[in-house]
């Protein structure tokens, strides 16, 4: 299946179940009257709004490149989720101004009944669900919208089952554990918010992937019988693919031709790399004396040499400087 394929369909899967789980809440609510159960309700229209934005918008990020967008239309997609968050944040505050305005009064209404934990049991089991799937397809597809989506069900769960903690309890002669459920359903959501906020700013502006994939990186440029040492090493998020950017030493006497063919080599074993986009490497003769100092490129070649010495460039006394890491 497509990249385009897989999440226009989790897009609309999601948009379905929370329709339904959404229709479902309010009806129980309705005839209960319980606040976990309508706080629940209102998470799950927010959770159908936003699926909408989602379903539109994997629609555009999942175009193909065109003449104005020859990368295509992917970096749509941490706005997105941005859009999701904003979501997010107005139905945890609304549920939880509903839940402590409810606690103030002192006027809370016992529920009694096995519809509204049947209700919310289901809600959690569907939820659990929905979060494998869109993980699933995510980590797949690299798809930070999708990501988000998942860590929304994740917490939805445990707002589900905060929700059957009050339902039960206030049909057990403890009303003030339904309004309590309501405000912990409250502040998971509020935290979800913060959770896709905080994942998908770092994709706006332009973040370094984790090292582990930075030191993969420059693995592979060193790895190159005829690569002598880097220097200027970058790597950063382009909405949610990454784009590298390196220098590289060879000698000075190969031709432009054998020039040309370490260059494209290394650069198509970096971008073998599933989450690497675009890779640009800079060709300098060693005996240019162009390397620099690049602290940055020490840390990362120490982490996988398991020396605290070691150093990449024409001043290293290291014979072995350029070359892999023993995998014995």
């Amino acid at each position: 299946m497509t990249r385009r394929s897989a999440l226009r369909r989790v897009g609309l899967v999601v948009l379905g179940a929370n329709a339904a789980l959404a229709l479902a809440k309010a009806v129980v609510y309705l005839e209960t009257g319980s606040l976990a159960v309508g706080s629940e309700a209102v998470n799950s229209f927010a959770d159908t709004a936003y699926s909408l934005i989602i379903v539109g918008g994997l629609y555009l990020t999942t175009k193909p490149p065109d003449f104005e967008h020859p990368h295509g239309h992917e970096r749509i997609e941490p706005f997105i989720s941005l859009l999701v968050a904003v979501g997010i944040f107005v139905a945890g505050g609304a549920v939880l101004w509903q839940a402590l305005t409810t606690l103030q009064s002192g006027s809370v209404e016992i529920t009694r009944g096995p519809i509204a934990v049947g209700v919310l049991a289901v809600a959690s089991v569907v939820k659990f669900g929905l979060y494998r799937y869109c993980l699933s397809v995510a980590d797949a597809q690299r798809s930070p919208a999708l990501r988000a989506t998942a860590v929304d069900n994740r917490n939805d769960i445990l707002a589900s089952t905060a929700a059957l903690v009050g339902v039960l309890g206030a049909g057990f002669g403890v009303p003030l554990l339904d309004p309590l459920a309501a405000v912990i359903v409250g502040i998971a959501i509020l935290y979800t918010g913060m959770e896709v906020t905080r994942d998908n700013l770092a994709y706006l502006v332009g973040a370094a992937p984790p090292e582990e994939l930075r030191t993969e990186i420059l693995r592979r440029a060193l790895a190159h019988p005829e690569v002598e040492g880097a220097h200027d090493v970058v790597a950063h998020y382009v909405g949610p693919e990454i784009d590298v950017s390196l220098h590289i030493e060879v000698q000075g006497d190969r031709t432009l031709l054998e020039a040309h063919e370490i260059e494209t080599e290394v650069m198509a074993s970096i971008r073998e790399l599933p989450a690497v986009d675009d890779v640009f490497v800079h060709v300098d003769p060693r005996e240019a004396g162009e390397w620099k100092q690049d602290e940055n490129v020490d840390h990362l070649v120490n982490s996988f040499d398991g020396s605290e010495e070691r150093q990449v460039g024409p001043e290293a006394d290291d014979p072995t400087r350029g070359s892999p890491p023993d995998e014995s």
